[in-house]
């Protein structure tokens, strides 16, 4: 019987209560159905987050990978978004039980993430053109969440403390809010998003030099999507600052988007991560926040 670290057990149950630990007790006997279904060995898993991911190899020895999440709306549009890319720009989805938050996946070789290829400004025009790979029109009668659904976080937050923004600093919460109401009265076209295209969700792979992982599935301005890409491995370097005005410049060129809209996403984003760590673990916010400083400086001196 595959083993359950314990680790993963206490996220899974912090963040999904009963569903979570219901979800738990039957994951060897998933385990073992998908192995029945599509006739594949499962390994040991990979570092665990909050969805059970294994190697897994197939009666003919090509390898796969074998992707389980506690049934929720979030495994839905991943698997919806998969469904749509087809493998353009991303792993490839092979098979999927849409109910159950199970996945079929492509396995992607040798799997190297795009964070240790160490060059910052190579992994910005990199990411640029896997997000640009992605980019395209939602499905018809789509299911997918909205940008301005996620941007409630910031409303829900001072909801939780009674009007007020809580631990998160007033005057960048209000910035947030000022930059999410112009952003969304002014938007071009709506696009499906990956909309967590990061450095560690971005892999290299044979198929094509990189491909990107683990989609949301959002629908939104194309802007929205570099927020997550600005703020992820920044803070570690050198000059913090210098670095990111180097990203922007170079994802606004890249994109040809907009400098100043891209600076606004970037700061909105920032504050609605700060809310999602606030209001998912109570901890875990000061990150963003001080990206969010970083972008607001940027903003004042550009305007």
């Amino acid at each position: 019987m595959m083993l359950i670290p314990p680790e993963f057990s206490r996220k899974i149950v912090d963040v999904f209560g009963e569903s979570g630990t219901a979800w738990l007790a039957a994951l060897p006997a998933l385990l073992a159905e998908c192995e029945e279904r599509w006739q594949i060995a499962v390994q040991p898993p990979f570092p665990l987050s909050y969805n059970y991911v294994a190697p897994a190899t197939r009666l003919d020895g090509s390898e796969v990978v074998l992707k389980l999440g506690v049934p929720s709306a979030d495994s839905r549009s991943e698997i919806a978004a998969l469904r749509h890319y087809g493998g353009r720009g991303i792993v490839a989805l092979l098979d999927a039980d849409d109910g159950r938050g199970i996945m079929l996946l492509e396995r992607i070789s040798p799997g190297t993430p795009l964070a240790e290829l160490g060059d910052d400004e190579s992994m910005t025009d990199i990411a640029a053109a896997i997000m640009v790979d992605l980019w395209r029109p939602p499905p018809p009668n789509h299911a997918f969440p909205t940008v301005e659904t996620w941007s409630l976080a910031l409303p829900r937050l001072r909801a939780r403390y009674g009007g007020t923004t809580g631990p998160l600093p007033a005057d960048l919460f209000a910035l947030a809010e000022s930059r999410f109401a112009d952003l969304f009265s002014s938007q071009g076209e709506s696009m499906l998003l990956h909309g967590d295209a990061h450095h560690e969700n971005i892999l290299r792979a044979e198929r094509k030099p990189w491909l990107a992982i683990d989609p949301k599935g959002v629908i939104g301005d194309r802007g929205y999507e570099t927020g997550s890409f600005l703020c992820n491995q920044l803070l570690h370097l050198r000059n913090p600052k210098q670095a990111l005005a180097r990203r922007v410049d170079q994802l606004a060129e890249r994109l040809d988007y907009d400098r100043a809209r891209l600076i606004a996403w970037g700061l909105a984003y920032a504050v609605l991560s700060a809310c999602w760590s606030a209001e998912d673990h109570g901890a875990g916010w000061e990150g963003a926040i001080e990206v969010a400083r970083l972008l607001a400086e940027l903003e004042a001196r550009v305007s």
